[in-house]
């Protein structure tokens, strides 16, 4: 078994196997995957020979057919066994850039080797088929046994799901649930099998290999500075104080961010809720706007009913990261509340 294969080797002995083609076949598929020059689209060729972008297809088929043949005697049959292997182990799908990159590290293919000789290569293996063009999709390699189904399936039930939830999710949470939803249908489905399928469609994004989203949503691929905070607190799942999440944005995408723009940013967005001394959370996790006295008064709307101190101080604290000593002052706003006994207090009676 071959352990690794040099560039030069991979370039030499593909080039040998294009000889065996006609001299159509060679110019296609070395114009389709920009061998000696850029890559050219299937109507570009197309247009050079007075024929049409399926015709240009098929001649492509054809060459990459015989391809396949010589392949299987020759030190690039290691290439096509190596992505078997690759694609055994993921579940039986993968997309295109991802199984590509995949076997380069695995037979540390030097990285000036044209990549499109490899998915030739790849697509040539009579164990392997190729995804059609699908508009919002990306090319994928698979194994025959996975059924289009089964794909269509774990697509449409990972819509459903986010669309319901409307956030952002943990992958491993949304996988699970998935695979419980279409046991009955598809029997059981391996988690690195679902992962790839939803690596397909461009709907969807992925952030960090942990959480998945939908890409509209913009929280996953986040390009404004408001986008990147919400992000951070999605991940952290916890109160941050406006210097630290300063600090966590440009260890997580790697770019400067100063501490006074960012608590501006913190300011003037209603979707952040300050409830401490520089520290703020997100509003949709259930916290409202407002001083200490704001969050007494709504407790106190709440409850209809005198309340000690002590109770009123847990119940402050659920929401504001304060002193007690913050909340007792606030008690003693004579205009809005009243003491109604031994440490009871109750909002001020009209």
């Amino acid at each position: 078994m071959v352990a690794t294969l040099s560039t030069k080797q991979i370039q030499d002995s593909f080039l040998a196997i294009l000889a065996w083609l006609t001299d159509k076949e060679q110019s296609v598929i070395t114009r389709r995957i920009g061998l000696s020059a850029e890559k050219e689209t299937l109507q570009a060729i197309g247009n050079t020979y007075a024929i049409t972008r399926e015709r240009v297809r098929q001649i492509e088929d054809v060459g990459i057919k015989k391809i396949g043949r010589i392949v299987r005697s020759s030190a690039l049959v290691y290439i096509q066994e190596t992505a078997e292997k690759i694609l055994s182990i993921s579940g039986g799908l993968m997309t295109r850039d991802k199984l590509i990159r995949a076997i380069i590290e695995e037979i540390h293919i030097e990285n000036n080797l044209n990549e499109g000789i490899l998915e030739v290569i790849v697509q040539s293996d009579f164990n392997i088929q190729k995804s059609k063009p699908q508009i919002g999709t990306k090319t994928y390699f698979y194994t025959p046994d996975i059924q289009k189904k089964l794909i269509g399936a774990i697509h449409k039930e990972a819509m459903i799901i986010l669309k319901k939830k409307g956030d952002i999710m943990e992958t491993t949470t949304l996988y699970e649930m998935i695979r419980a939803n279409l046991t009955t249908t598809f029997g059981k489905i391996e988690i690195c099998l679902i992962d790839g399928i939803l690596d397909i469609f461009d709907e969807l994004i992925k952030g960090e290999e942990k959480y998945i989203g939908l890409t509209k949503w913009k929280i996953l691929n986040p390009s404004t500075l408001k986008d990147k905070a919400i992000y951070v607190f999605k991940k952290e799942k916890t109160p941050i104080h406006f210097v630290e999440l300063a600090n966590k944005i440009s260890n997580c995408f790697g770019e400067p961010v100063k501490i006074a723009t960012i608590h501006n940013e913190l300011i003037r967005n209603n979707e952040f809720v300050l409830i401490g001394r520089g520290i703020y959370v997100l509003k949709e996790w259930g916290y409202k706007p407002g001083t200490v006295l704001d969050v007494i008064i709504d407790i106190f709307h709440k409850t209809k009913a005198p309340l000690s101190t002590e109770d009123i101080i847990a119940r402050v604290l659920k929401t504001r990261k304060v002193k007690t000593s913050t909340i007792y002052m606030n008690l003693q706003n004579k205009q809005q509340i009243e003491r109604v006994g031994r440490n009871m207090y109750q909002l001020k009676q009209a």
